[in-house]
């Protein structure tokens, strides 16, 4: 039997009620780490720790804006508090907006930065004098495959994955001498409550998806406990020597200049 790789671990999960948030606080859970939910949907976020302390877990959900510093700073305190320390930093908080950047207002420009980017400098701000107790610590930011391309209508969202990459590249050169490694996955088309928002509003979000993972070499969206394993990787050992760097989790997306899958893939059938 494998050891769990994250027995006696702490981890903070920013946007942890639901999609890829959720499915890394299962799976770290699972893995042997205390887990603190955080995020706003708080009846989500309670249900999750529920169903994880049920199953012999160890978790805790802290209601936060993590785009308000005193907020974020307040959780974290509280996590260390109630655990007795904190190895690991997961950045999962998320939103888009879908307009056209001269439809923007400032007030959504500026909550969308502050959820996506802000939020990470609050995080290591306030994570980083208990992070660097420790021997080896960790932060995993999610970016997305607009870290490196565009996408049409979601000027601000492009903008902030692009700065969440560069973010963690400069953490990880600042605090690699006090043992924290940095990294960014960057997931594609990912089967979450926000790709469902951003094809509703399409005229036809079937079409729309069909359509998106045709350009997809596997042909299938990615599953949030894909991006929750990519996350575990880059939180402890199995990644040692990794840092400053992104794990593209896309099916293949961004590889190819142009591509249209044609017909069935493997992929699509169960493994």
């Amino acid at each position: 039997m494998n050891p769990k790789r994250l027995e006696g671990q702490i981890a903070w999960i920013s946007g942890g009620a639901s999609g890829m948030g959720e499915a890394t606080a299962q799976l770290f859970a699972e893995e042997g780490a205390k887990v603190a939910v955080v995020d706003i949907q708080a009846e989500r976020g309670q249900k999750l720790v529920a169903g994880i302390t049920d199953n012999g877990g160890k978790a805790i959900f802290h209601e936060c804006d993590v785009a308000c510093e005193d907020e974020v700073r307040q959780s974290i305190e509280q996590t260390v508090a109630h655990f007795g320390g904190l190895q690991i930093i997961v950045n999962c908080a998320g939103v888009v907006h879908v307009a056209e950047l001269h439809e923007y207002s400032e007030e959504e420009w500026d909550h969308l930065m502050g959820v996506n980017v802000k939020s990470i400098f609050f995080s290591i701000k306030h994570g980083h004098r208990h992070l660097c107790k420790n021997q080896r610590s960790y932060m995993v930011n999610i970016g997305s495959v607009g870290s490196f391309i565009a996408q049409a209508q979601t000027p601000a969202y492009i903008t902030s994955k692009h700065a969440v990459l560069g973010l963690s590249r400069s953490i990880a050169v600042d605090y690699a001498a006090e043992g924290l490694r940095c990294n960014c996955v960057c997931p594609g088309i990912t089967d979450t409550p926000m790709l469902h928002y951003h094809l509703s509003t399409t005229p036809d979000p079937e079409a729309t998806l069909a359509n998106r993972l045709s350009r997809v070499p596997t042909g299938v969206a990615i599953t949030p406990m894909d991006i929750a394993r990519a996350v575990r990787y880059l939180s402890c050992e199995d990644s040692a020597g990794v840092t400053g760097t992104s794990l593209a989790v896309d099916g293949g997306y961004i590889t190819p200049a142009e591509w249209e899958t044609e017909g069935k893939t493997k992929f699509m059938e169960p493994s």
